[in-house]
């Protein structure tokens, strides 16, 4: 099959800007365009765009990494996907409506901030594809070098996507930080269980109860530095603890450690509020304010605004024996207006993406040199392939008893995140509602790290079942949904089916009423998994494909049947709402 060559179109950078493009083909369906430029003085670079266009032929969807649940189409006239250190990544991938991958297109500057565009031209029935550079001011340049990745081979998505960030982990200074297993286990936090109403008694009984269940570690969260239980930042910034409600920190970690679980702790990293001492120090080194709410944003190309924050997490990491960081509202490092941005006078850089690289560097190079093994989340949608030098655990952004967009949120990451631990957000849910209708909130988080965040304690009989069912399911299975190669079918409509497979299981989660695609060559066990409240599900098997014995579970974990079924073609078969059916060969 021959593969489509595109022709690449630059706009005029403007009088003393030297542009250069060259391609090479690695391999059938692969372009990689390498771009030079060069100003003959340096200077802030005007903005320039590269462009080309792709028939709009059998495509049925776009993905890209914040598209949340807007999978739909833009204009060529409409706006394009912004990305930077701190949001996103500069990847789109359009797709079939079979899965397949049309066209996905990804750059490599994942530091500065960049445009990607896939827009639909009315009049040709085409795409308008562009990426755009240094539309927000850059650092003062005389040459930059990128590449652009095109990729139309005819392949899943989800596996051209895996392919981008294998691209991306592969360029010099993108090497993802190691994962530590601790970071790969369920972990409890006490935002949506506590939010700012934090008591180190009652967080170290959740902290027993969820080391039960199956549960590591703890992050707790936002209110353990401040009286204030408003739920904003004006206190935010000295980073001491609040001793009316936690007196010794210390002795608290040292308690939750003796139950056998670590201990992470919440920073909002550039919020520095109107109430705390550091805004006498820090005010005049603001990259903006919020006067309405009570705190600014740091500006860390100040070096003494970066080894501040550095003291502060290493101070608290050998003081109170941590184990590891939530750094929070890394998105808010936002550049301040205007083409000419204000440097200089104590700043040791211009571009903020670059010096929240060094930040974060530094915090890195000396944390890990107390704690090998520290863990790091960052919260969507700062999760792109810088991030990923920094951190291990990549977290849905906060979407409370919504187990649709965890669902969501959590495979959006998991297409991009290689081996960097994916969180889904915390599970919460109603203790009123059936057990099954909460059990959905950790059926649609499967494929990622469960973080719960309910009062254990008050959880309903059934409820506690549920839990220790499904955490140990997922305890069990764990190599195989975080590791095993990932199908997430029809993105278009939010994954309503998902697999994961390894040499000896295939584990299968249907979110609608739907068929299950099974027409292959299967291991020894099959596991289906109905996230619906609806009873049964539908499969297609391949012809011929043998007994099995199955044994059928409901949301608790309890035998419902046992008996062999001869597997052929389509078939329902009978699963509770939020249970599930093991079909093993050979018995």
């Amino acid at each position: 099959m021959s593969m489509r060559q595109h022709h690449f179109h630059w706009t005029d950078g403007g009088d003393g800007v030297q542009w250069e493009i060259t391609t090479e083909t690695p391999e059938a369906g692969i372009e990689l365009v390498h771009i030079r430029i060069s100003l003959e003085n340096p200077d802030i670079p005007p903005c320039i765009q590269l462009t080309w266009e792709h028939p709009a032929a059998d495509i049925q969807g776009v993905w890209h990494p914040n598209c949340g649940r807007n999978r739909g189409f833009v204009p060529d006239w409409g706006a394009g996907y912004t990305s930077r250190l701190t949001n996103s990544s500069p990847v789109v991938c359009l797709f079939s409506g079979t899965g397949r991958n049309k066209l996905t297109f990804a750059f490599s500057d994942a530091l500065n901030p960049i445009v990607m565009k896939a827009g639909v031209h009315e009049e040709t029935a085409e795409y308008h594809c562009a990426v755009t550079l240094f539309d927000e001011p850059v650092a003062p340049l005389s040459h930059y070098e990128a590449t652009l990745r095109v990729d139309c081979r005819d392949l899943f998505y989800y596996e051209a996507l895996n392919e981008v960030q294998n691209w991306w982990s592969g360029l010099p200074g993108l090497t993802p930080a190691p994962v530590p297993d601790s970071a790969r286990e369920p972990m409890y936090s006490t935002w949506y269980s506590y939010h700012q109403q934090l008591v180190p008694e009652e967080i170290e009984e959740q902290c027993r109860l969820a080391k039960k269940l199956g549960c590591e570690s703890v992050i707790v969260d936002d209110g353990w530095q401040t009286a204030d239980n408003l739920r904003g930042y004006a206190y935010c910034g000295d980073w001491n603890v609040c001793p009316d409600k936690i007196p010794n920190m210390k002795e608290h970690v040292e308690r939750v450690h003796r139950l056998g679980m670590k201990y992470l702790l919440w920073y909002s990293v550039p919020f520095v509020g109107m109430h705390s001492r550091a805004w006498n120090q820090f005010q005049d080194k603001m990259l903006y304010t919020i006067e309405e709410r009570g705190w600014g944003i740091v500006d860390p190309r100040y070096p003494e605004v970066r080894e501040y924050l550095i003291l502060i997490y290493e101070k608290a990491l050998i003081e109170w024996d941590l184990d590891g960081f939530k750094l929070d509202f890394m998105d808010s490092f936002l550049p301040p207006g205007g083409r000419k941005p204000e440097y200089g006078n104590g700043r040791d850089y211009v571009s903020v993406s670059e010096a929240v690289d060094r930040l974060m560097t530094d915090i890195m190079q000396r944390l890990r040199r107390i704690k090998p093994k520290v863990m790091i989340e960052f919260r969507q949608s700062y999760i792109g392939p810088h991030m990923r030098k920094y951190g291990n655990m990549f977290r849905a952004s906060d979407c409370p008893n919504d187990s649709i967009e965890n669902r969501v949120r959590t495979l959006d990451i998991r297409l991009l995140c290689g081996n960097t631990a994916a969180h889904a957000d915390p599970i919460m849910w109603s203790m009123e509602e059936p057990a099954e209708s909460a059990a959905l909130q950790l059926i649609n988080a499967l494929f990622a790290v469960p973080q719960i965040s309910v009062r254990l304690d008050q959880l309903p009989e059934r409820h506690q079942d549920m839990a220790a069912f499904w955490l140990s399911f997922w305890r069990e299975h764990r190599q195989v949904l975080l590791d095993g190669p990932l199908e997430p079918y029809h993105p278009e409509l939010l994954y309503p089916v998902v697999i994961a497979a390894a040499k000896d299981i295939l584990i299968a989660a249907a979110y609608e009423r739907t068929v299950v695609p099974l027409n292959r060559e299967l291991p020894k066990t099959v596991v289906l998994i109905n996230g619906t409240r609806e009873n049964g599900m539908i499969v297609e098997w391949a012809a011929n494909a043998g007994s099995r014995a199955v044994t059928v579970q409901d949301t608790t974990g309890r035998v419902m049947q046992e008996y062999n079924l001869g597997i052929e073609g389509v078939q329902q078969i009978s699963v509770p709402p939020a249970g599930l059916v093991t079909l093993i060969a050979g018995k």
